[in-house]
């Protein structure tokens, strides 16, 4: 089968929809089927790629690691006439999720949207934030889904919001399989070494971007509240991004800075170290759609320690396989990461067993067949006319005449922006 992924992130961009992509693309192409990326330019890009198409993008969006990709044109159009799709998979219903909608009716392919993203919790990103502004983008998106010829959802917690916002199109559960066998095995105590965490110390670790919406001021102070009632205790956290400095100044703030080891973003193997050299994972975000990197956590046999969340709690079961808190409180955190500190190693080895059985249940291999059988069943029934939703259409192209609006906003005052730096330079 010849598939087409249109995604607005995607490697080397750290990020759940990148490794998403990255994950899915890898397990198409190892059964034989032929997979097209269509992507953004990023910084620091693989010179190269089989069958990935960069599209030319403004980097580094208003502060955010993302990439905006500008207009693409006719730029794919002699590249799909050779590739010869069979499904178009948007990832994103913005900017080359437009893309995608166009190239699926211009060919008449059936159009498959994975809805990755609580996008509303990521207006931050965009200057004038506000109840309006989140009110169009949740609606932009169930549009998009409503033109889709099916959705796939990350968890059961998104497909039923979705349901309640509305998407009447078929919706299947297809979260991001874990490839569990990558993060088993590991050598963390070669990773504590390079890292220079003692070798006795309890680790509280944490990976992911490091990004407001992952609420990780909250997650940064009650790590260092617990690490001041456990002398022994460490802070690990593995990602890149603007919240960094925030975690670092929390713990100098606390006189903690000693027992916080940031690492950067490493490859499979390192990453199989890291999650070795922790203890325990713990995690408070709550935007997300699902637990991807709980599941890799739990791959590694770690507990989990999280707030109850869209996604979340689909893979944490509360003193099971680790701890689900459905309050965000500093103290309530503090207590379940000291009752994780507290057991014994037979508690200790129920939980990674119990970790472990999760992980497998979120398998790559899964979540590839239950996708490729959507696939397989779109390409063989698609329907040529659409005529229903013609209404939806003209609804979505007002939409983005809006959500131009809004990126020429962001153009002026990127523009008054640089303006004064020359000014005052």
């Amino acid at each position: 089968m010849n598939i087409v992924m249109l995604t607005n992130t995607f490697t080397p961009h750290i990020g759940g929809v990148a490794r998403s992509v990255e994950a899915f693309t890898n397990e198409y192409r190892r059964r034989s089927h032929r997979v097209l990326v269509v992507a953004p330019e990023f910084p620091d890009m693989p010179q190269h790629e089989i069958d990935v198409v960069r599209i030319p993008a403004i980097q580094n969006f208003n502060g955010s690691d993302f990439s905006v990709v500008l207009p693409v044109s006719g730029l794919l159009t002699e590249v799909l006439d050779e590739f010869s799709p069979e499904i178009i998979h948007a990832h994103h219903p913005y900017l080359l999720g437009v893309t995608a909608l166009r190239v699926a009716r211009y060919r008449n392919l059936p159009l498959v949207f994975t809805h990755h993203t609580l996008y509303e919790e990521y207006t931050h990103y965009v200057p004038g934030d506000a109840p309006k502004l989140r009110r169009f983008i949740i609606e932009a998106a169930i549009r998009y889904a409503n033109l889709s010829d099916r959705v796939f959802a990350p968890s059961e917690s998104i497909m039923k919001l979705l349901r309640e916002r509305g998407v009447e199109t078929p919706v299947t559960v297809v979260p991001t399989g874990v490839q569990a066998e990558h993060f088993a095995h590991g050598n963390g105590e070669r990773f504590r070494v390079a890292t220079g965490i003692p070798e006795d110390a309890f680790v509280v670790g944490h990976l992911g971007r490091l990004a407001p919406e992952k609420n990780l001021k909250f997650l940064a102070e009650a790590a260092a509240a617990f690490l001041k009632t456990t002398s022994r205790a460490h802070f690990l956290v593995i990602g890149t991004g603007p919240s960094g400095r925030t975690i670092r100044d929390i713990f100098t703030r606390e006189g903690l800075e000693t027992r916080l080891h940031i690492a950067s973003v490493l490859e499979h193997g390192q990453l199989a170290d890291a999650l070795q050299a922790m203890n325990l994972f713990a995690f408070a975000s709550k935007s997300e759609t699902q637990g991807m990197v709980l599941t890799e956590a739990m791959a590694a046999g770690l507990p989990v320690v999280a707030l109850d969340a869209n996604g979340v709690r689909e893979v944490v079961s509360d003193y099971k396989n680790g701890r689900l808190l459905h309050g965000e409180s500093i103290e309530a955190f503090v207590s379940a990461l000291q009752w994780v500190a507290g057991l014994s190693e037979k508690q200790v080895r129920e939980l990674a067993r119990a970790a472990h059985e999760t992980a497998e249940v979120f398998s790559m291999s899964h979540s590839a067949d239950k996708a490729l059988a959507c696939y397989t069943n779109l390409r063989d029934n698609i329907s040529v006319e659409r005529p229903e939703q013609e209404e939806h259409w003209h609804h979505l192209l007002d939409l983005i005449k809006v959500e131009w609006e809004i990126l020429k906003g962001i153009g002026s005052a990127t523009d008054a922006a640089l303006g004064t730096d020359e000014e005052t330079g």
